[in-house]
C-alpha cells in the first residue's frame, strides 16, 4: 500500500493508503507520477463547486508520468518513457469521437475528475493511447502539457489571423496559457485581469505589452479602445468562468468577432442581442478540453524552446503536505501563479 491523497467531501482532504495497480492488460499501461500540477478545476473540486466532481476521489489530470510496464498491443510508449497524460477518455464509438470531437463525448470520462487520477505514490494503470512521450522534457514540463492543451485549443477555436487584436480575460493558468501562443503569432495582444501581480507576470515573463484591470466606473473600455484604434477586439477569449465578465465581454468585440467562452460556469448567461451580439455580427463559441493531436504539438514547442515552463512554477510542495497547504491554494492572496506537487522524485 502507498500514500494518496482523497478528496473525501468540500474542503475535506483525507491521506489515503492505494495499492499498486497489477499488470498492465491490452491496451494499457502501468504509470507512475512523478509531477502533478495544481489547476483551477482541481481547487473547484476541492471546494465542492466543480459540476462534475463526486466524492470521495484521489484528483490529478496535469500529470508527469513515467511508463513502468505496457500491455499487449501497445506501440506508442515503452517501458521508461516519460509522458504527459491526456485525461480525457472517450467513447470511441460515439458520434462525436467519429467525428473528430473527441474532447467533447457526450461518455468521456475525466482522469481525475471523473474518475480517480494520479495524486498517489502508487503505480496505476491508463489508457495507454492517452499517453504523449517526451522524454527529452522534465516532469514539470510534461505536468503543464494539459493545461496548455486547454490554452492551446481555445486559441485555435479563436483562430486568431495576422495583424488582428485578440483580448485574454483572466490571467490564471488557462488564460496564460493561451497567451503563450498567441506570443508566438504576429498579433496585437491584450490581456485583462484584476490581479496586478498576474498582469506584471504577463508583461515581464510573457513580453504581452498591453495589460488592463477592469475598473468598475467602465473606463478600461476607452483604453481598449484607444489601443484598438477604435477597432476593438477581433477575438476575445474569457477564460475567467465569471458568468458577469462572458456577459461584458460583448463590450469589447470588434465587429465580426469571434467571442471564445474556455471558462466553465454553472449559471445561465444573457447577453444584449440587438445591440451587440447581432449588431456586431459576433460568433461565440464554446472550447472544451482539448484535442489528442495537440499535445504532441505543444511538447514539439516546448523541446524547440519556444515556450519557457519554469517561469510559470512558483510554489512548489511535496504529496505529504497536500492535506495541510492545499487550501492556501484557494486564495488568490496566495499569489500562486501555478503549484506543482513532487508525488514521486
Amino acid at each position: 500500500m502507498s500514500y494518496a491523497i482523497e478528496f473525501t467531501n468540500p474542503e475535506e482532504i483525507t491521506p489515503i493508503d492505494l495499492p499498486d495497480a497489477s499488470a498492465p492488460g491490452p491496451g494499457q499501461a502501468l504509470v507512475r507520477t512523478h509531477r502533478m500540477g495544481i489547476c483551477g478545476t482541481d481547487l473547484s473540486c476541492y471546494l465542492g463547486k466543480f459540476p462534475f466532481f463526486a466524492y470521495p476521489r484521489t484528483p490529478g489530470h496535469e500529470l508527469g508520468l513515467q511508463v513502468i510496464a505496457v500491455g499487449e498491443n501497445v506501440t506508442n510508449v515503452k517501458a521508461g518513457d516519460k509522458c504527459s497524460l491526456e485525461p480525457y477518455v472517450n467513447d470511441p464509438t460515439t458520434i462525436a469521437s467519429q467525428r473528430g470531437h473527441s474532447n467533447a463525448c457526450p461518455h468521456v470520462q475525466v482522469i481525475g475528475v471523473h474518475k480517480s487520477g494520479g495524486l498517489r505514490k502508487s503505480n496505476w494503470l491508463v489508457p495507454a493511447h492517452k499517453l504523449h512521450p517526451g522524454n527529452e522534457l522534465s516532469y514539470d514540463e510534461l505536468a503543464l502539457v494539459e493545461t496548455l492543451a486547454i490554452g492551446y485549443h481555445a486559441v485555435k477555436r479563436g483562430n486568431p489571423q495576422p495583424g488582428e487584436t485578440v483580448m485574454v480575460i483572466g490571467a490564471g493558468p488557462i488564460g496564460l496559457a493561451c497567451l503563450e501562443f498567441l506570443k508566438l503569432m504576429d498579433l496585437k495582444t491584450i490581456v485583462l485581469d484584476f490581479a496586478q501581480n498576474r498582469l506584471d507576470f504577463c508583461k515581464d515573463k510573457l513580453g504581452i505589452h498591453h495589460q488592463l484591470q477592469p475598473q468598475q466606473d467602465g473606463s478600461h473600455l476607452q483604453e481598449i479602445e484607444k489601443i484598438t484604434s477604435s477597432g476593438f477586439c477581433d477575438v476575445i477569449i474569457d477564460a475567467t468562468g465569471h458568468a458577469g465578465s462572458m456577459v461584458q465581454c460583448f463590450e469589447y468585440a470588434a465587429v465580426g468577432a469571434r467571442i471564445v467562452y474556455v471558462g466553465i460556469t454553472a449559471q445561465d448567461i444573457t447577453f444584449p442581442q440587438a445591440p451587440c451580439f447581432h449588431r456586431r455580427e459576433l460568433s461565440v463559441i464554446a472550447s472544451r478540453n482539448a484535442h489528442p493531436a495537440d499535445f504532441p504539438e505543444i511538447i514539439q514547442i516546448i523541446q524547440d524552446k519556444k515556450i519557457n515552463l519554469q517561469n510559470w512554477i512558483t510554489h512548489r510542495l511535496d504529496i505529504s503536505e497536500v492535506p495541510t497547504e492545499f487550501d492556501k491554494f484557494t486564495d488568490p492572496a496566495t499569489g500562486a501563479i501555478k503549484a506543482v506537487i513532487t508525488v514521486n522524485d
